[in-house]
């Protein structure tokens, strides 16, 4: 049995809250349940299952969205931002600095994983000769939980090669309960035979997706690299609050940083702006203060423009993210926050055409084309959902999954954009996948919640 899950996003904090611990309580619970149903064979004999294996896609824990990276600014003794070298001595210590805050602010939660994978909470009935489940005995079945990091676009740091990295990604094993070892964890399924045989052996194939977000992954740089999007969360994202709370702390109208700051979980990302114009006049009421708050954004922005990584990343004589953000910048310094609102509409339609679904990348996948997988898995996107692929000649379908998020978040509401409408809610995914013999034959679920 194989488990899917993707961007947890947990923080330190210093941005917008992560998913409370009660989630991974309700995942334990129905991890449990799962298993016991799973137990049930094809031949309608209950036998208890061994072991199971869940696969954390990417975005788990999130150095990103972390304001601790900003207590230095460009020409700074021990400059640091995650797209720096990581061979300079203070991006180890740095990235070890935010992971310890990321795993103390999220104790209680990864406890829970923990707990699953050294058999405290997943015990199962044991199985009678009958082949029916002993429910007679208070006796319970251990089951050997196996839980796998791999990598997205926000924890890719994990990915980075290094006896420095090697001792932050043993420190999050020992937190998580992790099955890898302290090496690189992986980016794809190539890199670790061992998850490529198991995803095979579930007919899975599985990549965190960022690979297909040009905002968020630099295909001619790789994995280890950082991108525009990592700069454009920590400089622009991550700092514009710290920014007007430093400038303007005692004028601020109460819970207008915080709700600044919950920028972090907006989607997409591009309609950040949007929840700026609108949480500035939800909570100001005086023109000057609104004005000032805006020339903030100005200010932060067009440093974030002259970035030495941002301008080396601007390509000529072609439309990419770094023009994306110039034309917002430009249009900010002499227009009003509802003129940027139109331009972020124009580039996400540019950019991505207005779509959430990756499903078409599935399509290209060669795990797709041979036949070899019945499911390709994505996640990144947070935007859960299954599209029918294609129907094989031995009649198995395959389909598309995209693994959803665990997260709080403000989706932008598509009705009337230029009223900056966010709809607030938690949403908690996981995707099960079966062996043959598994759960009656059952091949896999999908489960999705979500509450407010």
């Amino acid at each position: 049995m194989l488990l899917i899950v993707s961007d947890l996003h947990l923080g330190d904090g210093t941005t917008a809250n992560s998913i409370p611990a009660s989630a991974f309580e309700l995942f334990a619970g129905r991890l449990q349940e799962t298993i016991q149903f799973a137990s049930w064979r094809v031949n309608g004999k209950y036998l208890p299952i061994e072991e199971v294996d869940i696969v954390l896609m990417g975005d788990i824990l999130d150095p990103l969205h972390s304001t601790l990276w900003l207590d230095t600014m460009p020409g700074d003794p021990g400059y640091i931002r995650p797209w720096s070298d990581p061979f300079n001595p203070f991006y180890a210590d740095k990235l070890l600095k935010v992971t310890r805050a990321i795993l103390e602010k999220n104790k209680s939660s990864l406890e829970i994983l923990r707990n699953c994978a050294n058999g405290e909470i997943i015990q199962i009935a044991p199985g009678t000769k009958r082949g029916l489940p002993d429910q007679r005995t208070k006796n319970r079945i251990p089951v050997k939980v196996r839980i796998h990091y791999m990598i997205g676009n926000h924890d890719w740091y994990y990915h980075l090669k290094g006896e420095a990295f090697d001792q932050i990604r043993q420190e999050i094993i020992t937190t998580m309960g992790l099955y890898n070892s302290s090496s690189p964890f992986p980016y794809t399924l190539e890199e670790d035979p061992m998850l490529k045989d198991l995803f095979a052996q579930h007919k899975v194939y599985g990549l965190h997706g960022d690979y297909y977000d040009k905002f968020n992954f630099d295909i001619e740089k790789g994995r280890d690299h950082g991108t525009i999007g990592d700069a454009f969360t920590m400089d622009v994202c991550n700092r514009f609050p710290v920014e007007v709370e430093k400038r303007y702390q005692n004028e601020l109208p109460a819970g207008l940083v915080n709700s600044l700051r919950k920028m972090t979980n907006i989607r997409p990302a591009l309609a950040i702006p949007l929840w700026i114009s609108g949480q500035i006049r939800s909570h100001v009421t005086s023109p000057k203060l609104e004005h000032a708050i805006k020339e903030v954004w100005d200010d932060i922005a067009e440093e974030f423009l002259q970035l030495d990584y941002v301008r080396e990343a601007d390509k000529a004589f072609k439309f990419d993210v770094v023009d994306a953000m110039q034309m917002m910048i430009k249009v900010s310094s002499h227009a009003s926050f509802s003129t940027i609102d139109d331009v972020v509409r124009w580039v996400h339609d540019k950019m991505w055409g207005g779509e959430h679904s990756f499903a078409e990348h599935a399509l290209q996948e060669p795990a797709f084309l041979d036949g070899s997988a019945q499911y390709i898995v994505y996640g990144h996107t947070h935007h859960h959902e299954i599209v029918p692929l294609d129907m094989l000649q031995s009649r198995e379908s395959q389909l598309y999954f995209n693994s959803g998020t665990w997260h709080s978040y403000y989706d932008l509401a598509v009705r009337n954009l230029k009223e900056q409408k966010f709809v607030p809610y938690q949403s908690i995914t996981y995707l099960t996948f079966y062996r043959e013999n598994e759960h009656d034959g059952r091949r896999f679920e999908s489960w999705s919640g979500a509450y407010a």
